[in-house]
């Protein structure tokens, strides 16, 4: 049997797919400018499918734009990283907490194969990282048969990765990490069980500890 063939990519989506990454990688850091033209030769695109690209990632927060079409990073802010935190102390415990009541077999085999290998961030991440823990939490997004959540989730997630970076920049121990996979498991097991309690108590002292709720912090601080 043939295996579907993946749809091609247009300029704009590929050149949006390219931004991106190195937005979240940290290769793009927050606040420098984007020059577009060296870019957009780099990437095998004209100009045009690039700003293309660049509106969609205005649209997401993650670039500006003037009215000189001049692109810049956006900065970390500190506003943007409270709100994030208080959006997902929120969110992410409701959506466990679903999913734990709603998990249908498939949602169950997709978090167990996203759990597999799951480890605690590095202190300076690859691209695949990130997109490791992505997939593990949106599985329990997914789970909790919300459309609503998930995409509201989706949406947070895209900004926060940037604020995990951040947080990565002071190293932390072996015993902090351990407790990171544990949480993890935490969550596989009691999304499982259908323990909705657990679910939900398990995610909000992992938002609690987490890498955003670091950043805001030390965003906060470096204000005074």
């Amino acid at each position: 049997m043939t295996r579907p063939v993946a749809p091609l990519l247009t300029k704009s989506e590929l050149a949006y797919h390219s931004v991106r990454e190195k937005i979240l990688s940290g290769e793009f850091a927050p606040g420098s400018v984007i020059n577009q033209a060296p870019l957009a030769r780099a990437l095998g695109v004209s100009t045009t499918p690039l700003r293309e690209a660049l509106r969609r990632l205005k649209a997401e927060g993650l670039v500006e734009l003037d009215a000189h079409r001049d692109a810049r990073v956006t900065e970390l802010k500190a506003e943007e990283a409270r709100d994030l935190f208080e959006m997902r102390r929120s969110l992410d415990p409701l959506a466990a907490s679903l999913a734990a009541q709603r998990r249908t077999k498939a949602d169950i085999a997709e978090i167990r194969e996203a759990a597999e290998g799951l480890e605690a961030l590095p202190d300076d991440p690859e691209y695949a990282h990130l997109l490791h823990h992505r997939r593990f939490h949106r599985a329990i997004y997914v789970a909790s048969h919300n459309d609503l959540l998930v995409e509201t989730l989706d949406g947070l997630w895209d900004k926060a990765d940037r604020y995990r970076r951040l947080a990565l920049e002071v190293e932390r121990g072996p015993d902090a990490k351990a407790e990171k996979v544990r949480e993890h498991q935490l969550l596989v097991d009691s999304v499982i069980a259908g323990d909705s309690d657990t679910a939900a108590a398990v995610m909000r002292e992992h938002i609690d500890t987490s890498l955003g709720a670091q950043a805001a912090w030390r965003l906060r601080k470096s204000r005074g």
